[in-house]
C-alpha cells in the first residue's frame, strides 16, 4: 500500500501531535523518521492511507499545525 505523506517537520515532537490529533479524528497514520542519525539534519514525515489524505491535510490545516 502506498501511504501519502501529509505533513513533515525537522522536530519529532510536533510530527507526534500532528498524529495524536489525527487519532483524534480517527485517522491512522505513521510516523516515518527520514532524519540523520548522526547529524540529526533532514525531515520526520507523517504518513496515511491515501483514502485519508484529504481529510487529513484539511484537519491539519485546520489546527494549524
Amino acid at each position: 500500500m502506498n501511504w501519502v505523506c501529509v505533513y513533515s517537520s525537522g522536530f519529532i515532537y510536533k510530527v507526534e501531535i500532528a498524529q495524536a490529533v489525527l487519532t483524534d479524528n480517527g485517522i491512522d497514520s505513521v510516523i516515518v523518521n527520514k532524519q540523520d542519525s548522526s547529524y540529526a539534519f533532514g525531515d520526520i514525515e507523517l504518513h496515511v492511507h491515501p483514502d485519508d489524505s484529504i481529510s487529513a491535510l484539511q484537519i491539519i490545516e485546520k489546527e494549524k499545525l
